[in-house]
């Protein structure tokens, strides 16, 4: 006993030990992350301001051209009013006669009812200079979420499918790793763990404890739901899927209608519609994260969750709709 005691402890200091090395080589990572965020946006104000500043000084100068030919015109025009009011006290008439022709004839001046200094507009500037910044943002981004799908996915484990809890109308596969929507119910025995109504199934694997990942590809399908649940869920009958009912759950309805199933539900805009869907479960933390794995991207994470029982990998193909949903839900190898 005092042995294992001593293990433990050893045991406990070494987590300790990974778990400094992770947040020191995070905190490294994050301050590398932010730093060129920072430099980003620091970037885009300066570029920012100089095309501004760039507008402000063309304006400056088309107005200083307008000034400076008016300006002309005016010295001409009083030029001209000088000369039209000394010939007016003339008495020579043969003098008036032969510079009155001169004078007679308009000086060359611009019409300039229409000319006006417009200031320049800015907005659209702006926009694509936080657009720009938006773009940086999102490149970030989605290494930050690459890094976090690399992480997750050393937690994977080797899930198979549990025949005992199938609904009937679904068709496993010899090894456990993918489940379709039949169209034929079949003659099984209805023991408590088999879900009677609704088309699913559950991993044999349950998890009390750590992190855990698993791959499922949802490929061609026109509905499915992914996530994890508690022992003792209700299996039979209509089943409500909400975490208050055991349930950590996504789902696709109609081809591309998402939602995760917390309560309220949450109606999620995807990019792109995953081909296949990664869930990782962090017991300890009470955290349900799902990813697209292909895109890197999250798609919806489940927080601040309350686990005190077994959980399982939860799993419904949807029904088969005439064929239209038949491809199946496939468990990626660990």
């Amino acid at each position: 006993m005092i042995q294992k005691r001593q293990l433990k402890i050893q045991e406990i200091k070494q987590s300790v030990n990974i778990s400094e090395e992770d947040a020191e080589r995070k905190i490294a990572e994050s301050v590398q992350v932010f730093t060129s965020l920072k430099e980003s946006v620091e970037r885009g104000l300066n570029e920012l301001i100089d095309t501004i500043e760039e507008k402000q000084n063309t304006t400056e100068k088309q107005a200083e051209a307008f000034i400076k030919e008016l300006e002309q015109e005016i010295s001409e025009l009083m030029k001209r009013r000088t000369e039209v009011e000394q010939l007016s006290c003339t008495e020579d008439h043969l003098h008036f006669s032969q510079c009155f022709r001169s004078v007679k004839a308009s000086p060359p001046t611009k019409d300039w009812t229409e000319v006006n200094i417009h200031p320049p507009l800015y907005e659209e500037t702006v926009v694509n200079a936080v657009a720009q910044l938006e773009e940086t943002l999102s490149k970030q981004m989605k290494k930050l979420l690459e890094a976090e799908l690399k992480r997750v996915q050393q937690y994977a484990v080797d899930v198979t499918l549990d025949p005992d809890t199938a609904n009937p109308y679904l068709i496993l596969s010899a090894d456990g790793k993918q489940v379709n929507p039949g169209e034929v119910k079949k003659n099984l025995p209805d023991n408590p763990e088999r879900f009677s109504l609704n088309p699913c199934v559950l991993g044999k694997q349950s998890f009390s404890s750590g992190r855990f990942y698993f791959e499922v590809q949802v490929k061609g399908k026109t509905e499915w739901d992914l996530g994890v649940c508690r022992e003792s869920i209700n299996r039979k009958g209509d089943i409500p899927l909400s975490p208050e009912d055991g349930y950590w759950a996504i789902w696709l309805r109609r081809r591309n209608k998402y939602k995760a199933l917390n309560d309220p539900p949450v109606r999620l805009s995807l990019k792109s519609q995953p081909q296949k869907v990664g869930v990782f479960v962090d017991y300890e933390e009470g955290l349900v994260s799902f990813y697209d794995v292909e895109a890197a991207a999250l798609i919806y994470c489940f927080t601040v969750c309350s686990f005190t029982e077994k959980l399982f990998p939860y799993f419904n193909p949807g029904l088969n709709d005439g064929g239209k949903n038949s491809p199946p839900l496939v468990l990626s190898p660990e």
